[in-house]
């Protein structure tokens, strides 16, 4: 009679085991998908740029994580001036905010009147010039419009 009822227990024991890995199984599963949905959500905000030209000022909004300033055609942000390098900033958002980087060009880029020698974070009203054009960086739409905000002098 013994030989009966330990089958049944280790059958039972057996079963508990697999529905415990199941269960478990279903679990990390679901952080996955979780997790994987909360990276796919997470965009960089919009960073919109704020410049005169033709006498008139212009703003560009941008939704994309990199944005690359320059002289070439194919740059996010084309300027057709000959103070800038064909591949003169780069604009990146990681770590949760947004970055300037100087990519070696010939006249330089400036943050606040400061030479931009390593990347640094951007703020929203931050002053940015590439060459000889300059930039207001605005962070959020809740800044002032093109029309409403100033421009740095040369």
């Amino acid at each position: 009679m013994s030989g009966p009822v330990f089958l049944v227990i280790r059958v039972l024991l057996a079963l508990a085991l697999y529905a415990f890995l199941g269960w478990a199984l279903w679990t990390l599963w679901q952080d996955l998908r979780r997790q994987s949905s909360q990276v796919t959500a997470r965009q960089a905000p919009p960073i919109t740029l704020v410049f005169e030209k033709e006498g008139e000022k212009r703003s560009i909004r941008f939704t994309t994580p990199v944005v690359l300033i320059g002289r070439d055609p194919a740059s996010d942000c084309y300027l057709e001036d000959q103070t800038i390098s064909a591949h003169h900033t780069r604009l990146s958002y990681h770590h949760g905010h947004w970055w300037v980087e100087d990519l070696r060009s010939t006249n330089g880029t400036y943050l606040n009147l400061e030479p931009v020698t390593e990347p640094l974070v951007l703020t929203s009203g931050d002053q940015l010039r590439c060459g000889q054009v300059g930039f207001q960086i605005i962070l959020n739409d809740n800044e002032p419009s093109a029309e409403e905000s100033s421009l740095p002098t040369s």
